[in-house]
């Protein structure tokens, strides 16, 4: 993007975390905001926030693995804004169970909110993007878009699958040589409350669950959602294909390159402590 100011951004899991520090970032800069999330009172508060800047906010409840919900928020953020120049399709769930184990109804909660809503959000908004004089789409996946760990292969399946979603979108635009650039952001561990909220498989983890859930947020999560939201947003300026959000994301990566497969054995090395072994 040229500008910030004066352009509109529609911001999903806005309610809190990387979504709320999206919205404080770009108000900063100037930009208008339509901000969606299903906490209505974390939404209302990231409104309040950003509308200190000056800058029109509209806030709406939406759960974005419902595809008609969704274009509906488009066709009120075009009405209500007159434009969208960019869709940051942030919101996201997470989850630790084994593959062996897991319900297909947790699989297919987490895949329609973490695929599916970033499926939704990009094409609700396509149209309205191409009538700008420029656009950006904004895909969050994650650095277990690169890795798999156990534990996380169902979260793991919905963020290598934004990934390919996002790279292969790029590709697609630039072809139709449409003025809207594509970003695959890829967040290492980020001080939000994803951890806490996850959905868990009790049985699957070896020990005690706070204790795995704190010994997360004080170890790994070490990139606060402000850092995060600023990293992103000038990847969003120099039109970036792809952004590591945090110097763990950084090194993860330049691991899985020097050794694409066999990073596989270290992983398993890594998840011995919290992995409970079953026949």
């Amino acid at each position: 993007m040229k500008r910030l100011k004066d352009r509109v951004a529609a911001i999903t899991g806005a309610g809190s975390g990387i979504g709320r520090a999206l919205a404080t970032v770009l108000a900063a800069e100037g930009c208008n905001l339509a901000l969606s999330d299903i906490d209505e009172d974390g939404l209302e508060g990231t409104a309040a926030e950003a509308s200190r800047a000056g800058v029109r906010v509209t806030t709406e409840r939406v759960d974005v693995s419902d595809r008609e919900a969704v274009e509906r928020w488009a066709e009120t953020v075009e009405r209500e804004h007159g434009a969208a120049h960019m869709i940051f399709n942030n919101a996201g769930v997470a989850m630790v169970a084994s593959l062996r184990r897991v319900d297909y109804e947790d699989f297919h909660w987490l895949m329609n909110i973490n695929f599916w809503g970033v499926v939704h959000g990009t094409r609700a908004f396509l149209p309205i993007l191409a009538k700008q004089d420029e656009g950006h789409i904004i895909n969050v996946s994650s650095i277990f878009g690169i890795i798999a760990a156990p534990l996380n292969g169902t979260y793991n399946a919905t963020k290598f699958a934004v990934r390919g979603y996002t790279e292969a979108l790029r590709i697609e635009l630039e072809l139709d040589e449409l003025p809207i650039n594509v970003t695959c952001v890829h967040p290492g561990g980020i001080k939000t409350n994803i951890a806490r909220a996850s959905r868990r498989r009790a049985e699957d983890i070896a020990g005690n669950e706070e204790t795995a859930i704190k010994r997360f947020e004080k170890s790994l999560a070490r990139t606060t959602p402000e850092e995060c939201a600023q990293t992103i947003v000038r990847a969003v300026k120099r039109d970036a294909p792809r952004v590591l959000v945090g110097l763990d994301a950084k090194i993860i990566d330049k691991v899985q390159r020097l050794i694409p497969t066999g990073y596989q054995r270290l992983s398993a090395r890594l998840g011995r402590p919290s992995w409970r072994k079953h026949d």
